[in-house]
């Protein structure tokens, strides 16, 4: 599905719930009660479609990748909460029920009782939910607890705002527009079921079990897995899982990590993985045999269905993983398009496969440099960081706007390149990033 498209689906849904009470055509009421009523009934669309952006529908991130999506949806979590935030203080109209000769509620909210508190603990808990999202990594919790707790409390929220809107609502307790609440939150519970109970069930179907765990530099390690029976998923070269090893398929410990073997072998799946910490500071003593499962494919950074005369790949450090598998694939497939790799790394003792990649330039068109921040004195390549300077050296010729970038490493690398290559006229749609932070 075109981008365009599904921005245009989403404004249609947000808009959607004003279009439907206006419609009732109910006698106005003050301006600043219309416009908090507004508010409110945008807000609980986003809210609600929160769950679709949230669950990893490949439909709708594969145009404009996970981190995007992602982006998109922390965005407008905030621009829900800001909404509601505003929306109790916005009215002008008497709080208590609506009289008999009222019954459109334009002299009175209707607000008291279960509605009053159902609002008021459900304004609470969006206040709490989005400030521990945004504070995430200061609290301190892991991220599996987090997530837990998020999902858990974003039921909460839609059921609280539901039975709010529902009982106190001047619009959303009747005709189309209660409908399409209906229609909403059944999306949104499905969505749940999807990702916590359809989605388990069929890894649980096709588990994989580790075959090795191989050093490749400093702290870095190969990890490799096969399927226990029939073939490894279908992807492109560059996409990324979540993996989870030693768990079951219902365990939050999962991880995202690039692919960094060729779809072309069905018989295994491969990543890089440098050891930061928790599971990853583990990686060494995982045993062969362990069982593991995958979600996915997800991810954009891949060169299918792109127009490139040649290729450039930008890694930073452990970022050489999804193009690594894309090397392996354009081997695989034969394509001699020119490929030139930069790999940027600290030392030389954090070039991963260094061997393979010298070996990958000998039977591809490919022409590899090796960047290093902090050479020993033996170094002869390259000395500094990926730069405008190295890249306009590398890519200042006439054709380079028709090649591909694709882009991977750590979020300051990615950024420099992005302008560098934008400031060389290389066209924003040829740069291909994806990144696994979103803050």
């Amino acid at each position: 599905m075109p981008p365009a498209l599904l921005i245009a689906g989403y404004v249609l849904l947000t808009l959607a719930p004003l279009a439907l009470a206006w419609a009732q055509g109910k006698p106005p009421r003050p301006f600043m009660d219309e416009l908090s009523s507004g508010l409110a009934l945008a807000a609980f669309a986003i809210l609600l479609m929160e769950f679709l952006l949230s669950g990893r529908f490949r439909s709708i991130s594969e145009r404009i990748g996970m981190d995007v999506t992602m982006r998109f949806h922390q965005l407008l979590a905030r621009v829900a909460a800001a909404f509601i935030l505003l929306h109790p203080f916005l009215y002008s109209t008497p709080i208590g029920l609506a009289r008999p000769d009222d019954a459109t509620h334009r002299g009175h909210l209707g607000l008291t009782g279960a509605a009053a508190y159902s609002g008021v603990l459900g304004w609470l808990l969006l206040l709490l939910l989005v400030i521990t999202a945004m504070r995430r990594t200061q609290i301190g919790h892991s991220y599996e607890r987090w997530r837990i707790g998020h999902a858990i409390g974003a039921v909460l929220i839609a059921g609280l705002v539901a039975h709010h809107a529902f009982a106190a609502g001047r619009y959303s307790g009747e005709g189309p527009l209660l409908w399409f609440w209906i229609l909403l939150l059944a999306l949104a519970a499905m969505t749940m079921l999807v990702v916590y109970l359809i989605r388990p069930l069929l890894r649980l179907r096709r588990p994989y079990e580790v075959v090795a765990v191989t050093p490749v530099a400093a702290n870095t390690w190969q990890l490799e897995i096969r399927p226990r029976h029939g073939a490894a998923l279908d992807y492109e070269a560059g996409q990324f899982v979540w993996l989870r090893v030693g768990r079951n398929p219902w365990s939050p410990d999962e991880h995202p990590f690039s692919l960094a073997s060729a779809p072309a072998d069905r018989t295994k799946l491969s990543f890089v993985i440098k050891a930061f910490g928790d599971f990853t500071s583990k990686l060494g003593g995982i045993a062969p045999g362990t069982k593991a499962y995958v979600d996915g494919p997800y991810g954009h950074l891949t060169l299918a269905r792109r127009q490139c005369e040649g290729v450039a790949l930008l890694a930073g450090g452990v970022g050489i993983a999804p193009l690594l598998g894309i090397l392996r694939q354009m081997q695989a497939s034969g394509d001699d398009r020119p490929v030139v790799l930069v790999y940027g790394n600290r030392s030389r003792t954090q070039i991963v496969l260094a061997d393979e990649l010298e070996s990958l330039s000998a039977s591809l068109n490919l022409k590899v440099v090796h960047v290093l921040s902090e050479p020993d004195d033996a170094w002869t390549g390259r000395r500094g960081m990926l730069d405008e300077a190295l890249l306009r050296e590398l890519f200042g010729f006439d054709g380079a706007a028709r090649w591909c970038y694709l882009l991977c490493g750590p979020q300051g690398m990615m950024e420099s390149c992005e302008r560098s290559l934008l400031g060389l006229g290389v066209p924003a749609r040829q740069i291909v990033s994806e990144r696994f932070y979103y803050d």
